[in-house]
């Protein structure tokens, strides 16, 4: 199984969360036998071949004024030449996204994460959300997906605390044994 992890970072949390859920992934496929590791780039990096590759993509991005960094909108808005061939149908696909934000309204979290869901199932992809059942549900789960907090209450980023990393791999983890259900 092959599991791409596609993400734009601006300060390196998206980044941390990546790491977090590859390792949650990478876990899940060693407990199901699979020797296969998660493939990580960022936005910028990955091509269409390698959406096209994978049985799994995971997108993740910052918020950025509301909505997905344009590095993650550049890769999504380029995967329209798959749409037309149909090639990302049937794949499972997840979602996170890191928000600082004033408050604790989320600054635009939902928004970024139905954005990147909307995409997956024009492709007619199969979703994960975040089952609140999952670990760390309560600390950076939501039902659209993984959802962390790096900001503070002023909007500045702070960084990723351990809580939202234990539900980032809970997240890989649910990603990767939903796809092997279907494999």
């Amino acid at each position: 199984m092959h599991i791409l992890i596609a993400y734009h970072s601006d300060y390196q949390h998206t980044q941390a969360v990546a790491d977090a859920v590859a390792a949650g992934a990478n876990a899940a496929l060693a407990d199901a036998g699979i020797n296969a590791q998660a493939i990580l780039k960022q936005a910028v990096d990955a091509s269409l071949d390698d959406l096209r590759d994978a049985d799994v993509l995971i997108f993740g991005s910052p918020v950025h004024m509301g909505s997905m960094a344009w590095q993650m909108k550049q890769l999504v808005d380029a995967g329209s030449k798959l749409w037309m061939a149909g090639d990302l149908e049937g794949k499972v696909g997840g979602v996170f996204a890191t928000y600082g934000g004033f408050g604790g309204a989320g600054g635009g979290v939902e928004q970024t994460l139905m954005s990147l869901h909307a995409n997956f199932l024009e492709h007619g992809m199969l979703v994960c959300g975040f089952p609140r059942s999952l670990s760390g549900f309560a600390d950076a789960g939501i039902h659209w997906g993984l959802a962390v907090r790096t900001g503070n209450d002023e909007g500045m980023p702070e960084g990723v605390d351990d809580a939202a990393l234990v539900a980032a791999r809970a997240y890989g983890s649910h990603v990767a044994e939903t796809a092997l259900r279907f494999q």
